[in-house]
């Protein structure tokens, strides 16, 4: 089984910083995005049950005295059905063009299947054609099997491709998750810090915002439904608590209010989202606005309003117009 092809530093030399892109990729829902949290050791992707979670090609930005690693969280690669999904698998090969190091993610409680090999031969065709990146096999969720099968799992993923390491990982338990850290960090090139201390993603908070939101919105939904749902932050606005729309209101003392578009694809999702005189809203609200008072460490008020962009995966328009 291969080991990682960090060179070892001589006694009592000064070891080199090094940085650089990593990307994060597998088929849908096999752990990528609680991956990038557990690393950089705050909430910056959504994680959910429903596949195909991910839209964006998301930052999370770990640092360490000796190196800084910076995550990319790519979409699930799948067979696509819309033009988004056309989208999104073209957004992950661009992704792996320019990183440094692939993390190619297989679970332990799932056999190796046709999407598994899909992607390896993806990536096995990037090393016959060029010289690109270096490759890490992360076994992930080992916290549901036994030591048997992840056993079994190695010596398949060990056949499965030719990589530089390979690791077995529990992001929820965070099993062997600094061992991943010291791999993945070895095969990186020497470098100065990309980004400054303390940056934790480069993600908008807008953007984090509408996440979030999504989010909510996943949870307890219909399969065929998660896939037709965006969100839109139109305007984060510090406001009079007295509700004086001419009061000038210095940061951090008025009433913040996010406002947001929740669209969906048919009139018949939309009651869905809503629920039964509202219920369902309310509880996606309650659970977002949880997140959000985190994300900005202060309490706000959050205003949703549902809307339909009827078969928005396949018109290019609206692609575009919900930023995709």
């Amino acid at each position: 089984m291969p080991e990682s092809t960090t060179e070892s530093t001589p006694a009592g030399a000064p070891s080199e910083h090094r940085a650089g892109f990593v990307a994060l990729v597998g088929r849908p829902n096999v752990g990528k995005s609680t991956l990038t949290n557990a690393l950089v050791g705050e909430k910056v992707a959504i994680t959910s049950s429903k596949p195909q979670t991910t839209r964006r090609a998301i930052r999370g930005i770990l640092t360490r005295e000796d190196a800084q690693v910076v995550l990319v969280d790519t979409p699930g690669v799948h067979r696509p059905r819309t033009l988004l999904g056309e989208r999104l698998n073209d957004l992950v090969r661009e992704t792996l063009t320019e990183v440094d190091v692939v993390g190619f993610c297989l679970p332990a409680d799932q056999k190796i299947g046709p999407g598994d090999r899909f992607i390896a031969e993806d990536l096995a065709e990037m090393r016959r054609g060029r010289r690109g990146p270096k490759f890490v096999a992360v076994v992930t969720k080992c916290d549901l099997v036994g030591s048997q099968r992840i056993a079994e799992h190695l010596i398949d993923v060990d056949q499965l491709l030719d990589v530089d390491a390979i690791v077995p990982i529990s992001a929820v338990t965070g099993r062997q998750v600094e061992d991943l850290v010291s791999v993945i960090a070895g095969l990186l090139p020497e470098s100065p810090q990309l980004y400054p201390d303390g940056t934790l993603t480069e993600e908008s908070d807008e953007d984090r915002i509408a996440e979030l939101i999504r989010e909510a919105a996943l949870e307890g939904v219909r399969d065929e439904l998660p896939h037709s749902i965006a969100v839109v932050v139109e305007e984060i606005a510090e406001t009079d608590p007295d509700g004086d729309p001419f009061a000038e209101v210095e940061p951090g003392q008025g009433r913040l209010v996010v406002r947001a578009s929740l669209f969906v694809e048919r009139d018949s999702q939309k009651g869905i989202i809503i629920g039964r005189g509202g219920s369902r809203l309310r509880e996606v609200g309650a659970s977002a606005r949880e997140e959000i008072n985190a994300l900005l460490g202060r309490r706000i008020h959050l205003d949703l309003r549902i809307k339909v962009a009827k078969d928005w995966q396949r018109d290019p328009r609206q692609l575009g117009r919900l930023g995709f």
